[in-house]
């Protein structure tokens, strides 16, 4: 490999496509990573708030996770095994019943999908739309579920669906709570829309909803809209469909988004952190009358992952195998809350969203975010924007980051945020 950092760029350049993203904000060669850091070929280390967009909630190279893998290997143990029954496997789905299922009362059957999110949603809506003989499937503005086609259709996201090349089909979009500013209940307009005969909506085969929309913006449905919407399905004979793809396994404080919600989602969706290690795995969870796939009717080379088999497992049973880790969680939250407000504070109309390490703040503008997470970056922190116009800072941190650590890197965010602010071509603009 090049040693010569302009070299290491150049491959970059010359040969990866036009579709890479994050790299562009983050220009630097990264070599190793360790716990809430990276390090990159000049020896320089980053604070990691973007967490592999919350793939890497245990953070990075977790040393019980890293040792249980380097021994599966070392031990000539499966790599691959499609979705045969391997010892690796059984390790996981018992300590999945047992750590998250049954002390939560879910009796969800567990589908092992292609290794995206994407392809967990694509499951989820298939299924439902097999199990009620149905096609349309009602989603929500700002939701985002995927880029390949059937997650996409059900995405909001103009950008992203732009990429598609065809027409986007079967989804009707509805307003997710908030939407409208004032006192309008979105869930009243839903129920409206289904009720009436002559409104144009389909009956639908699911409602696909996240709890918090990550790359929406950090909107966080209140439990009551959430309990409405559950309510509507049921009435009307739809699955509900959670994808709990990023702000589940432990980002918004519990192992599942909607655990204290008082909802049974027909079928939730896992993916980015359900492996503990950052090895690409993903779930669809479907309660059992609703399991109606044949054999292979949705099928994968890489549907089930036997090394993410091996991690995951060592996360659930170190992590979440009693209530020590999810208090913490509460207090890092309650911590990063306090700590963003005063950023909140400095930056005209500035709101904090999300909830649970699921937060960030609506700083206005695009611009305005892109800019303090440059300049973020360029004193050793990164983190990312989220939003419909990129407007919102948003921290992911690993769970597992440390107060000292998280303090540091909040107080990296709040600097870089008064030198935006403060920068003379914005305030000429002003």
């Amino acid at each position: 490999m090049p040693t010569d950092a302009s070299a290491e760029f150049s491959v970059f350049k010359r040969r990866e496509s036009e579709a890479r993203s994050y790299c562009r904000g983050f220009d630097t060669v990264f070599t190793r990573a360790r716990g809430s850091e990276l390090t990159d070929a000049k020896d320089r280390s980053y604070i990691d708030f973007l967490a592999g967009c919350s793939s890497l909630n245990y953070g990075h190279n977790d040393p019980d996770m890293k040792q249980a893998l380097i021994d599966h290997i070392a031990s000539d143990g499966l790599a691959h095994g499609l979705d045969l029954h391997t010892d690796a496997k059984a390790a996981f789905l018992d300590a999945f019943e047992t750590h998250i299922l049954k002390p939560r009362g879910m009796d969800h059957k567990v589908m092992f999908t292609g290794p995206t999110g994407a392809n967990a949603v694509e499951a989820a809506m298939k299924l439902a739309r097999k199990a009620t003989g149905r096609t349309n499937v009602i989603a929500f503005t700002n939701g985002f579920h995927g880029v390949t086609l059937g997650a996409l259709a059900a995405t909001g996201n103009g950008y992203h669906r732009g990429g598609a090349g065809t027409t986007l089909n079967g989804v009707t979009r509805m307003p997710y709570d908030g939407y409208f500013a004032g006192s309008c209940d979105t869930a009243d307009f839903l129920e409206a829309m289904l009720t009436d005969r002559s409104s144009g909506v389909d009956a639908p085969a699911a409602i696909l909803l996240e709890t918090v929309q990550g790359e929406g913006g950090l909107n966080a449905a209140s439990e009551t809209w959430l309990k409405r919407v559950a309510q509507l399905a049921k009435d009307h004979g739809a699955l509900l469909i959670v994808d709990d793809i990023q702000a589940g396994c432990g980002r918004t404080g519990t192992f599942f988004s909607f655990e204290k919600m008082g909802l049974t989602p027909d079928i939730v969706t896992l993916a980015k952190s359900i492996s503990g290690f950052g090895l690409p795995m993903a779930l669809t969870l479907v309660r059992p009358e609703h399991d109606v796939f044949g054999p292979a009717e949705h099928n994968g080379t890489f549907r089930g992952n036997t090394h993410a088999f091996v991690t995951a497992r060592v996360a659930i049973e170190k992590f979440w195998s009693d209530d020590r880790f999810q208090a913490r969680l509460a207090e890092k939250s309650a911590l990063i809350g306090d700590r963003l407000a005063d950023l909140a504070a400095i930056v005209p109309g500035g709101k904090i969203k999300g909830r649970g390490m699921m937060l960030g703040v609506d700083v206005g503008t695009g611009a305005l975010a892109a800019d303090i997470c440059a300049r973020a970056f360029d004193k050793g922190l990164m983190i990312e924007t989220s939003g419909n116009e990129g407007q919102i800072v948003k921290v992911l941190a690993p769970l597992t980051t440390s107060e000292a650590t998280l303090n540091k890197g909040l107080d990296i965010l709040l600097s870089a945020a008064n030198a935006a602010l403060d920068a003379p071509e914005r305030i000429a603009a002003e």
